[in-house]
């Protein structure tokens, strides 16, 4: 086989890398919009199929496992070639973990139809579609090795976590207020922290397309706006 040959069969290989990913992401992101629908509609069957789903996630990251240790072992690759298959190991992963986080939102959906609707539910799709937004971003970010679309993605995670505060805080109010309100409650806190959790991940992905494209870390200070370690809320002094 000519060098010429090895070369176009290593770039075609890499490419095949790179399509995985890609669809792996379609399915992660299909799974995040399918779980906060779930929890929008109250809708029991859907929320099974996310969490059926969740084993094809599962499956492509074998594939992406095996097949970049594979081009490790067989090809000795440098410089680019490397961050490729390097970065399709770190993204898979993400990728995998978003779609555990979905598939948690979904599990806690199926709890959530079975009491009252309460107030801060609709905290969740608002959430949902910030993290939407950005994971629909950064998986275009990808596709296209665009560290600017990346980067504006990744400065995002600062609003997902203002949102997360923010519902965090509601929630515990509502809880004082009722203690039937508790057991929802709960449900939806976990829910939250979920989104919040993909949002992390959709963040990382954005920092690996950066070591990607441009060879190096990401240097700034991530973005963090979550407090809610930190949050307190008072009972109300004045109720009977």
């Amino acid at each position: 086989m000519t060098n010429e040959h090895i070369v176009r069969s290593f770039a075609q290989e890499l490419q095949r890398l790179s399509n995985l990913i890609t669809q792996m992401g379609g399915v992660a992101e299909a799974q995040v919009g399918s779980a906060i629908k779930a929890v929008a509609r109250r809708d029991v069957a859907l929320a099974a199929q996310v969490m059926q789903a969740d084993t094809r996630l599962d499956e492509y990251e074998r594939e992406i496992d095996t097949e970049t240790i594979r081009l490790l072992a067989l090809r000795q690759p440098m410089a680019q070639d490397l961050r490729e298959i390097v970065s399709a190991l770190k993204i898979a992963s993400d990728l995998e973990r978003i779609g555990d986080y979905a598939a948690n939102v979904a599990k806690r959906s199926l709890a959530l139809a079975q009491v009252p609707v309460v107030r801060p539910t609709a905290g969740i799709p608002r959430m949902g579609r910030l993290v939407e937004e950005i994971l629909k971003d950064v998986l275009d970010a990808f596709i296209e090795r665009d560290v600017e679309k990346a980067i504006g993605a990744w400065r995002r995670d600062e609003e997902l976590d203002d949102l997360y505060t923010s519902l965090f805080r509601e929630v515990l109010t509502y809880m004082m207020e009722d203690p039937r309100n508790i057991t929802p409650c709960t449900h939806l806190l976990f829910m939250a922290k979920n989104l919040e959790r993909i949002g992390d991940h959709a963040t990382n992905i954005a920092e690996t397309i950066h070591f990607l494209v441009v060879g190096g870390p990401l240097i700034m200070d991530r973005p963090k706006g979550d407090d809610s370690s930190f949050a307190v809320v008072q009972p109300d002094q004045t109720a009977p």
